[in-house]
């Protein structure tokens, strides 16, 4: 290994050996532990050991190892906020009797055939309109997950339906924070970028669409879901809470404070408190019940089975083991960007690249592979946005299709990875591990495998536009100038 400086920046080539052996040592700690279903915050954590040893003996100070943790830590902090406060606004919601309601009025108005293309619509139109996957699931995606339940649908398939909805917004909508992202790391113009996108997204959501219409209907004849535990369930519904379209109003109002660009701290905060009224105002609790249940969560103790199971959830603990993974995956992220070591990796595969296929593929593949190292989509599209930036711009590519593709790569595959902050939190919230429900999530994969089709096909390839050529009489005073 080479002996870097002590005291050596962020800029400093790092070794290509430590670069390679911390990238080996990642992916065999993951593949060893898994199998035998070691907690991955353990593996994790292994693996950090890993790297930090790896680092010191390449040359970097220990102290200097952990500013660059740190620096990680800051630069996620909103995000690790929104892990407590989701708890929080969901533990409330369910003491208030908001996500209840929720239940009540969609078991009425979906059947098994229509419920999942109909989830996906709703979540695709609330993450739009809103800029936020994660809020999107923390509200509308809880309460599909218990009418799923009810209506016989597997949870990893109704887990899978939430995510592919609520990421096609946080790709598409010009108020999300990865859509700007992307578009600023690459130097396209934002609606651009917009454009860009739909050409390979309106084909893989109508093919979602498709897919989830023939799952659902797969249930529907099935008939496992019976109309009787339906009315069973609204019957205990009303027995046991108070249901109004009143309580649906904390939604609303959090779906307009997203609007009106509200930060999402402040929004789900107050969507929290709005849910304490509802619990003390609507289903006449003491106040303290309905502030300990932001934090413990809501316990159902109805007496039916099925409700108590759908119920007992939310709360600022039960999101505490996210948390820590999180915390974890940044960490390790933070490291191998900051000191240099994925970038050594990566630039070696680029220059094996021939083909725009091919350097799609590789974009594709990178945003993914960087996002289970570092753990944070906004870390894989800042780096790769860097890194493949000039090869796209050399091949006279627009930067639209760059940015496009570190979508495609690091948005969309995200959720699909457990220790990612996406993946921590989605499987947090919904109940269901990202092992389990990725193999549903259908927009998430089928738009990635799309773009690499249509790259190597000729199609939704965005040129630059040509440089123009000098004029003649240009040429004419140049020479006779001479």
């Amino acid at each position: 290994m080479s002996s870097t400086p002590s005291n050596a920046s962020s800029t400093t080539q790092p070794s290509k050996t430590a670069a390679y052996s911390i990238l080996v040592l990642i992916i065999a700690t993951l593949a060893a532990g898994m199998p035998y279903q070691v907690d991955i915050k353990i593996l994790l954590l292994l693996a950090l050991t890993f790297t930090v040893l790896i680092a010191m003996l390449d040359g970097w100070r220990f102290t200097l190892i952990m500013d660059k943790m740190r620096s990680g830590i800051v630069r996620a902090f909103p995000a690790l906020c929104i892990f407590i406060l989701i708890g929080a606004l969901i533990g409330s919601w369910i003491q208030g009797g908001v996500i209840q309601t929720l239940i009540f009025y969609g078991l009425q108005i979906l059947s098994p055939a229509f419920f999942l293309p109909a989830g996906l619509l709703v979540c695709s139109v609330v993450s739009l309109a809103t800029g936020t996957s994660w809020g999107t699931a923390g509200t509308m995606g809880v309460a599909f997950m218990a009418m799923g339940q009810v209506l016989g649908i597997p949870a990893p398939i109704t887990a899978g339906m939430v995510v592919s909805g609520a990421f096609f917004g946080d790709k598409l909508s010009p108020l999300s924070d990865t859509t700007n992202l992307a578009a600023a790391a690459t130097g396209a113009d934002l609606f651009a970028h917009i454009r860009s996108m739909l050409l390979t997204t309106v084909p893989s959501y109508l093919l979602s669409l498709v897919a989830f219409y023939a799952v659902g209907r797969h249930y529907h004849l099935a008939q496992s879901a019976s109309s009787t535990q339906v009315s069973e369930l609204l019957q205990a519904l009303q027995q046991h809470f108070v249901i109004s379209p009143w309580l649906l109003l904390p939604i609303v109002a959090v779906l307009l404070m997203s609007l009106l660009r509200v930060p999402a701290l402040i929004a789900l905060m107050g969507g929290a408190l709005l849910g304490v009224l509802c619990s003390v105002l609507g289903q006449g609790d003491a106040v303290a019940s309905a502030l300990n249940a932001m934090n413990s969560g809501y316990v159902s103790h109805s007496g039916v089975a099925t409700l108590d199971t759908l119920l007992n959830r939310g709360g600022i603990i039960n999101m505490m083991g996210t948390f820590a993974l999180s915390f974890m995956a940044l960490c390790l992220g933070a490291l191998l960007d900051e000191l240099g070591y994925l970038r050594v990796a990566m630039q070696g595969l680029l220059q094996q690249v021939k083909r725009l296929g091919s350097l799609v593929a590789l974009v594709i593949g990178a945003c993914f592979v960087t996002n289970g190292l570092m753990g944070e989509v906004y870390l894989s599209i800042i780096v790769n946005g860097n890194l493949f930036r000039q090869e796209f711009a050399q091949r006279g590519l627009q930067p639209a299709m760059l940015s496009r593709t570190l979508e495609e790569g690091a948005t969309l595959t995200g959720p699909l990875i457990p220790w990612t902050t996406a993946g921590a939190f989605m499987g947090g919230v919904l109940g269901v591990s990202a092992f389990d429900y990725a193999p549903y999530t259908f927009l998430n994969l089928i738009n990635p495998l799309l773009a690499i089709v249509f790259a190597f096909g000729g199609l939704a390839v965005l040129r630059a536009p040509a440089k123009p050529i000098p004029s003649e009489p240009t040429k004419s005073k140049l020479h006779s100038a001479e």
